[in-house]
């Protein structure tokens, strides 16, 4: 592991310990996730992968924490999704990591063919996804019951990608997003999944979207049903608070299934910051303002880990 941030003595060892073992090379910063923004690097499938690492300062680096996993969507990077969506402040108020990864070319290869170049040149993301939260749990105390992943557009596609491929999360919350490809056997997880009625990118009904890719994958309803199946809930229960709609269904093991609609929003993450011009380079619209997505996929997260 490459990795460029300030020392913290605390994880020097185990982040020399983490090197060793994985033959990694080791750059100038003593530990793998020093208080604040660290980035990295490593190796997986002979490529290179870069992330970046946020840790509170209110974190010790004693006591197990949580770790949020944030995808960035298509266009997108991990300095940006890191700048974007809020995730650095919730951490800071919720006393938990958060690693942004890098897609190849900006995209992800979530299944289904999509998306960009690393969709045609079969990039395994989702290893790198595990390797990288490997890293994270070797060099700093990584609480294993409480491991999710969330994500926009691409990234929402790469998290659904998670959950049928791995075991690694307690919990993924998909925005602006569908699940493409092969998910024949999942294992079960909770899920809150976040859309905007209004979504052209990809559409709600599945019908095919009409942004820079297009998706055309199931609707979001039979996204939903599926891992309520998936997840043995009970009937959905669903309340409004115009113009936001929640659908909640609780299942076996203390796991919840919720989907959030957003009516008259678009393709774009609800609670963000508008910045016309990263909304243009990213084929964003304008964030709702109807709920902050960011604090709602949180509460939903701190309260399903992984059942003992």
């Amino acid at each position: 592991m490459r990795c460029h941030g300030r020392r913290w003595a605390p994880l020097a060892l185990a982040f020399v310990l983490l090197a060793v073992a994985t033959g990694c090379r080791a750059g100038r910063s003593a530990g793998s996730a020093p208080p604040g923004t660290s980035t990295h690097t490593i190796r997986v499938n002979g490529q290179d992968r870069s992330f970046r690492v946020y840790r509170p300062a209110a974190l010790d680096g004693t006591e197990p924490a949580p770790l949020v996993v944030m995808l960035h969507g298509g266009f997108g990077t991990a300095k940006q999704a890191e700048q974007s969506y809020g995730w650095n402040e919730q951490a800071d108020a919720g006393h938990f990591l958060v690693a942004y990864p890098d897609g190849v070319e900006r995209a992800w290869n979530a299944g289904g063919g999509c998306c960009g170049v690393p969709a045609k040149n079969g990039v395994d993301d989702v290893a790198f996804i595990e390797a990288m939260v490997r890293a994270v749990e070797q060099a700093t105390p990584v609480d294993p019951r409480r491991v999710y992943a969330t994500g926009i557009s691409n990234g929402g596609l790469l998290a659904y990608r998670l959950a049928c491929d791995t075991t690694t999360f307690a919990a993924i919350g998909p925005d602006s997003a569908t699940m493409l490809g092969d998910c024949p056997a999942p294992a079960p997880v909770s899920v809150i999944h976040v859309h905007g009625s209004a979504d052209h990118n990809i559409p709600y009904d599945g019908s095919p979207g009409d942004g820079f890719a297009t998706i055309d994958g199931p609707s979001v309803p039979d996204v939903i049903s599926l891992w309520r199946r998936v997840d043995r809930c009970a009937p959905a229960t669903a309340s409004t608070a115009a113009p936001v709609t929640t659908s909640v269904a609780t299942c076996a093991d203390g796991r919840s299934v919720e989907l959030i609609v957003i009516v008259g929003a678009g393709h774009q993450w609800p609670g963000s910051q508008s910045k016309p011009v990263v909304e243009r380079a990213l084929h964003l619209d304008p964030p709702s303002t109807a709920l902050n997505a960011t604090d709602t996929i949180w509460r939903f997260f701190q309260a399903h880990p992984r059942p003992a």
